[in-house]
C-alpha cells in the first residue's frame, strides 16, 4: 500500500526546512505523523496509519524533519527535533484552525509528538512503536515523555519490541500486535487499532 500526497510543502524551521507531504481530507480533523530516527515517511506503519486517517476524512501530513530533508540519516538532537516539529505544527494548523488537531509518529517521532503535545495544542497523540527504553537498557526509561501527555494517547506496539512498551494509563490506550518494533507483521491489526481510536477521539465527526 502507498499513500500519494497531493501537495508537498516546505516549512521553514529554526533548524532548516522541513517537508510536509499533505493528503487533504474532508475536514473532520488533522493528523500529522513524524518518522523514526533513521527512517522516512514511507515506513509501512506510517503509510497504514495515514491511509486509515485519510479514509476517515482527516487531513494528513507526513512530516520529514530538516535533517532528513538535508539528506542526513543521523538524527538531530532532541531539542532541534522538537523545535522543528513545533514549527511545522504551527504552520499546518494555520490552514485548519477549527478542527481537531492530532499529532503522532513512529519511534523517535512518537517521542517528539509526546514531548511537544502541550506546546502544539494537540488534541490527541498517536504513538507507533513508542521506544520506552533502549534495547536491553530498561533503566534508561523514556516514560516521563509519554506520562506528561494530558490528551488521549494511542500506543500501538509489537509484542516482541526490544524497545519495550509503555503501560496503559488514564487516557492512554495500549494495543499490542504481532511483530517487533517495525510493526510490519500485523498491518491489519495496526489499522484496526488506529481506526478505533480515531473514531473514538473524533466522536460525532466520524459518520
Amino acid at each position: 500500500m502507498s499513500v500519494t500526497a497531493s501537495e508537498v510543502r516546505e516549512v521553514g524551521t529554526p533548524h532548516g526546512p522541513a517537508r510536509v507531504h499533505l493528503l487533504p481530507g474532508d475536514g473532520r480533523g488533522v493528523l500529522l505523523i513524524g518518522h523514526g530516527a533513521g527512517g522516512g515517511v514511507a515506513a509501512p506503519d506510517i503509510v497504514a496509519a495515514a491511509g486509515v486517517a485519510g479514509a476517515l476524512g482527516l487531513h494528513v501530513g507526513l512530516v520529514e524533519q530538516p535533517y532528513r530533508v538535508a539528506g542526513r540519516r543521523a538524527p538531530a538532537p532532541a531539542a532541534q527535533l522538537d523545535a522543528a516539529w513545533t514549527a511545522v505544527c504551527a504552520d499546518v494548523r494555520g490552514f485548519w484552525e477549527e478542527v481537531p488537531f492530532l499529532v503522532g509518529g513512529r519511534s523517535s517521532g512518537a517521542r517528539v509528538a509526546c514531548r511537544t503535545a502541550a506546546a502544539t495544542g494537540a488534541d490527541g497523540v498517536l504513538c507507533l512503536a513508542f521506544p520506552e527504553h533502549p534495547p536491553g537498557r530498561p533503566e534508561k526509561t523514556r516514560a516521563p515523555e509519554i506520562d506528561a501527555v494530558t490528551v488521549p494517547v494511542l500506543v500501538v506496539q509489537g509484542e516482541r519490541d526490544p524497545f519495550g512498551r509503555p503501560g496503559p494509563a488514564p487516557g492512554r490506550e495500549v494495543v499490542v500486535i504481532r511483530g517487533d518494533h517495525s510493526l510490519k507483521a500485523d498491518v491489519a491489526g495496526l489499522r484496526s487499532a488506529v481506526e478505533s481510536w480515531l473514531t473514538g477521539v473524533l466522536g460525532g465527526r466520524i459518520p
